[in-house]
């Protein structure tokens, strides 16, 4: 199993991430060089993984890529977004007062 046989999924997503995308912290080129070694760290979780386990996850700040087992030799390979906006109010940062 190698990078490229993923080669048609990371096509995709990176299609998406240039037309869809708006990202300060990665260019384009940026995220094909994190996306191949995204999926060789997950190719890698996944030849790796323990018994009953089904995936392997290499993940940073903005990609995920997921393997999956299925029952054919080829795992099926989910690459997503992790979207935040800067503008977004952060949750749970409450003070609480001394009784």
């Amino acid at each position: 199993m190698t990078v490229d046989w993923f080669e048609p999924e990371m096509t995709q997503a990176l299609e998406a991430y240039s037309k869809y995308i708006v990202c300060v912290d990665k260019t384009p080129e940026d995220c094909k060089r994190s996306l191949r070694s995204l999926m060789e760290k997950a190719i890698k979780a996944y030849l790796g993984r323990g018994p009953n386990l089904r995936h392997g996850i290499a993940l940073d700040r903005h990609l995920t890529v997921i393997l999956s087992q299925t029952d054919g030799d080829r795992p099926l390979c989910g690459i997503y977004f992790n979207l935040h906006s800067p503008y977004q109010k952060g949750l749970g940062q409450r003070t609480t007062k001394a009784a």
